[in-house]
């Protein structure tokens, strides 16, 4: 019986083409010789208006990793294509509005081939990874039968995305019957609608977003080829009011944002009355509120979400004074379907750990207390020293070794003290830039001053009778002479300013043809010889600084300082406030800086290689670990209070 069927539609068809006319071709409505062709809505013989083209470019710089949304692939969408622009390490995903994934959904990659979700078959591509530069894509021919969402795995810098979607207008989609099936025979349970049904009407129930795509309404939509599903046995159908035409009706224009980012969460449509003509927003009041629709919640962002790490508190410190330990719980976990997960740890490993210990130190378990005041400063003038007592007493009031306390809080028991220049001390100004004389011997000199109390320079024995000296030698090299007496031209004054001393060089010389020859003094004995030295005066010296000697060092090594007396005086030796601050000279300098060297007993060794934990437990009060870790104990001993005695 088949093989008679088979030949008979074998015969048919050929001779259907052996009677059709040369150039004549099937028209895609099934007739001879008809030219009418699909246009780009599918509809035979359109006009390419009978739907609407959404495409676009998906270029947005990412920076997060993980997954980011493209576009919404609208419920009725046909021919849709999604694709890279060119290869990257990023991947496209697919998944629909009630939270299933389709393709590569659930940070899982899925093989390239053919997937149905939506109503339709998508078509995934990946071309070869080496060669080819050509990026992924999805692929269907549609309609689908809900929302979709488009995601990108961003790993890398976005190459671009391309997309593109038809949307069929609802005044030229309206249902098709499958072929051999007459009216009002029963469809997968479900009764097609009569010629009695208005469907005017029903395209008022069924506004599409120009934005989205995305059909809303009252009633469901229903696309070319596709109805609405079967209804429960026990389910009582719902009573539809009496259809009417009327101008304004409930449109669904967007959702809600999504309550989480991921680990899924929840979302609703939101509806809003619009004219059924130009989809303009209108005063709700324009609408039937009975007849708008419940916003029924929906899953969105059921990816999990990254691993993170969860810390807990502090554990209270292992000791109740001095230093001890405390502890805390580090757990990786993950926010999957409303919940948090605790996962493996190395989900967590893109995160830096936190630490789960760390040392604590409630309260010093002896502490230091000053137990006198400062005493008077063990100088009557200059620089000094003064002390005072400072003891280590344990939380019960005794007092006890320095080691039990923290070294490095120890209040200072001994410091320097200036109780001011003493009564009468050697001023000195510094010494002269100029040499008496050009050549040869000659004096650079400077202005030697005692000062007491009333300011006054007499008598000298007030500041004993080591005079610093006003003069000191210089010599520029030699001189030429010439014949007879002959005397150099005078040298610049000693000083620059008041009072100074002029020197030339007075030589006995014979001149020669073109020479000159130097002889003995006696010489010129019978001559009077010329005056080598006079005295000057270029002008007032007005206000100058004057010090005294540096003091000394406030300590042996490790960073003293020392200080001297600094004061401004006039010509007549009277303080004055006319010298110029820029060449002040220092009251204060550091000195022996360097470190201060213990004495090294060869005998004083560790005798284990632990004895640095032996010291941060203040052992080294007790006999046995002064022994066992003489150098480790007695370098700490030195470095807190040894040092002061040599000081």
């Amino acid at each position: 019986m088949f093989v008679s069927y088979l030949i008979l539609t074998l015969l048919y068809f050929q001779t259907a083409v052996l009677a059709r006319p040369e150039g004549e071709s099937i028209g895609c409505d099934d007739y001879l010789g008809s030219d009418k062709v699909a246009d780009k809505c599918g509809i035979c013989g359109g006009d390419n208006t009978g739907c609407k083209v959404v495409s676009g470019v998906f270029k947005h710089t990412l920076t997060n990793l993980g997954y980011h949304k493209i576009v919404e692939i609208p419920e009725g969408a046909i021919k849709i294509n999604i694709t890279e622009m060119s290869k990257s390490n990023n991947y496209l995903a697919l998944r629909s509005r009630s939270g299933r994934s389709i393709i590569n959904g659930n940070w899982a990659i899925d093989r390239p081939g053919r997937y149905e979700g939506g109503g339709t078959t998508f078509t995934y591509k990946r071309p070869n990874e080496i060669s080819s530069t050509a990026g992924e894509s999805f692929l269907a021919d549609g309609p689908t039968d809900e929302i979709l969402d488009v995601y990108m795995i961003h790993q890398q810098p976005n190459p671009g995305i391309h997309y593109k979607y038809i949307i069929p207008e609802a005044n030229v989609i309206s249902p098709q019957l499958p072929p051999h099936r007459r009216p009002g025979e029963p469809f997968n349970g479900q009764l097609e609608l009569t010629d009695g049904t208005d469907h005017e009407d029903e395209n008022l129930h069924r506004e599409t977003d120009t934005h989205t795509g995305q059909a809303t309404g009252t009633f469901p939509v229903i696309q070319p080829g596709r109805f609405p599903s079967h209804q429960p046995d026990n389910q009582v159908p719902a009573v539809q009011p009496p259809r009417r035409n009327r101008e304004h009706n409930w449109k669904q224009v967007g959702t809600t944002e999504c309550t989480t980012s991921c680990g899924k969460g929840l979302r609703y449509p939101i509806f809003r009355c619009v004219n059924r003509i130009s989809h303009e927003e209108v005063s709700e009041s324009y609408c039937d509120t009975s007849s708008k629709p419940t916003p029924e919640e929906e899953a969105c962002n059921i990816f999990p979400c990254p691993a993170f790490w969860d810390i807990g508190e502090w554990s209270e410190c292992s000791k109740t004074c001095g230093l001890g330990m405390q502890h805390r719980q580090v757990l990786c976990r993950q926010v999957y379907a409303n919940r948090t997960l605790m996962v493996q740890q190395y989900r967590c490993h893109h995160l830096e750990k936190p630490e789960t210990t760390s040392t604590c130190q409630l309260k010093i378990c002896s502490e230091w207390q000053i137990q006198t005041e400062w005493t008077s400063c063990s100088v009557p003038c200059g620089v000094g020293q003064r002390t005072r007592d400072v003891k280590c007493v344990s939380n019960l009031g005794d007092i006890v070794d320095d080691e039990e306390c923290n070294m490095k809080l120890r209040p200072n028991d001994i410091e320097n003290c200036d109780m001011g220049p003493c009564a009468k001390s050697w001023f000195l100004t510094e010494w002269s830039d100029r040499c008496s004389a050009d050549c040869g011997a000659g004096v650079r000199t400077r202005s030697v001053v005692c000062m007491t109390n009333h300011l006054s320079s007499l008598p000298l024995e007030g500041c004993g009778n080591n005079r610093p000296s006003e003069t000191i030698s210089c010599d520029n090299g030699p001189c030429v002479g010439k014949v007879e007496w002959f005397a150099g031209s005078w040298s610049q004054c000693s000083i620059e300013c008041g009072s100074g001393t002029q020197q030339r060089e007075v030589i006995c010389i014979r001149k020669t043809e073109g020479s000159f020859d130097a002889l003995n003094p006696y010489e010129c004995s019978f001559l009077e010889r010329p005056p080598s030295q006079q005295s000057c005066y270029l002008k007032p010296c007005g206000a100058k600084w004057f010090n005294t000697e540096w003091s000394t060092c406030s300590k042996s090594c490790e960073g003293g300082f020392r200080v001297r007396e600094v004061r401004c005086l006039s010509d007549d030796l009277t303080p004055s406030n006319q010298c110029d601050p820029q060449f002040k000279p220092e009251e204060k300098e550091p000195c022996n800086t360097q470190d201060c060297i213990p004495e090294i007993d060869e005998n004083c060794k560790d005798k284990y290689y632990n004895c640095n934990v032996v010291v941060q437990a203040r052992l080294c009060v007790y006999t046995y670990y002064k022994t066992a870790c003489c150098a480790s104990c007695t370098r700490v001993a030195n470095r807190q209070s040894g040092f002061l005695g040599r000081r």
